[in-house]
């Protein structure tokens, strides 16, 4: 069988084609001339091609196969790198992979921007991101399901808890909906005969109990995209975060509604872990930082709806 290139051939083509020569080559890896010419006559020897012209030049030239093996070297040289790192991380006790229960609550901006930092800080931990709502985001972290929990939590929960920042509800509805025809405040008895829209607890956490349900009749959902669409068709009305109803807001596809038992409210954000369990470096680092970008969006928009200059970083329908 024909012999592999090694790595510290790899390096030494990738160290001479940076500096331009042997000699280069030779004082950037602190290893004699004669060495860094041997590895290279041995490495083209091993892929049966010249690598470099070194005839009629003063300093060693690519050839065309050598430039298309550089770019080969230089990727198989991250690869090595990347191990490394890894390695020299999982010695430290950084995770490997973090595993994140994400409520969809949570402000967009919030999340893609500190992803975005967290890809930046650590390049090679792997990242398990599931969405859930209510008491779901609990039952994950208690199961060992996720490292760490990002939501609002409904009544009581086994795990550590850490108020991050707040999240604002806004009572809305379509503009052709009955309600948003009547003069505020909108007294109880008359918000009662309209079919209210409600995200249900998809865990047994907060079994038969309801959090701000006002109507005689109610539609349960599971997910806050799909009440989202719904409330916007006119099928119902209820409370939606500021921040994913702030565009529909500002172009008259939704309005705020104003109703005597519920209004505009900011409710607490956590994130949570299991009291038995301390989270990583990484979890540590990711609770950290979704405290402080909440906090920046929180100051940005007090009222809980989406800054115009944040627009870029939501996902609309």
């Amino acid at each position: 069988m024909q012999p592999n290139p090694t790595l510290d051939q790899l390096q030494i083509l990738l160290a001479v084609a940076e500096t331009g020569s042997f000699s280069g080559a030779g004082r950037k890896l602190n290893r004699a001339q004669s060495v860094i010419s041997y590895g290279i006559a041995n490495l083209e020897a091993q892929l049966g091609v010249k690598l470099f012209e070194r005839e009629g030049t003063r300093e060693p030239q690519l050839t065309e196969m050598g430039k298309a093996i550089l770019e080969d070297a230089r990727r198989m040289a991250g690869v090595m790198q990347r191990i490394r790192a890894r390695v020299e991380g999982f010695n430290r006790g950084l995770e490997s992979e973090v595993a994140v229960a994400i409520d969809p609550v949570l402000p967009a901006p919030v999340l893609i921007r500190t992803l975005r930092a967290f890809a930046q800080e650590f390049p090679t931990v792997g990242l398990r991101l599931n969405v859930g709502s209510l008491g779901s985001i609990v039952d994950q972290v208690v199961k060992g399901e996720a490292d760490i929990g990002i939501g609002a939590v409904p009544g009581e929960a086994d795990v550590r808890l850490i108020e991050i920042g707040l999240v604002t509800m806004v009572p809305v509805a379509s503009p052709d909906h009955p309600l948003a025809r009547l003069k505020g405040p909108v007294p109880l008895e008359d918000l009662r005969e309209h079919t209210q829209l409600v995200v249900t607890d998809p865990s047994q956490r907060t079994r038969g109990r309801d959090f701000s349900v006002f109507a005689f009749r109610i539609w349960r959902l599971t997910d806050m995209h799909t009440k989202h669409l719904m409330i916007r068709a006119g099928l119902g009305w209820g409370g939606l975060p500021g921040w994913i109803i702030a565009e529909d807001l500002r172009q008259g596809l939704l309005v705020e509604l104003d109703l005597e038992p519920y209004g505009q409210v900011q409710g607490p954000f956590f994130a949570m872990h299991r009291t038995d369990r301390q989270p990583g470096p990484a979890a540590s680092w990711l609770i950290d930082i979704f405290k402080s970008k909440l906090g920046c969006f929180n100051e940005a928009a007090p009222d809980g709806l989406l800054p115009a200059d944040l627009d870029g970083d939501v996902t609309r329908d």
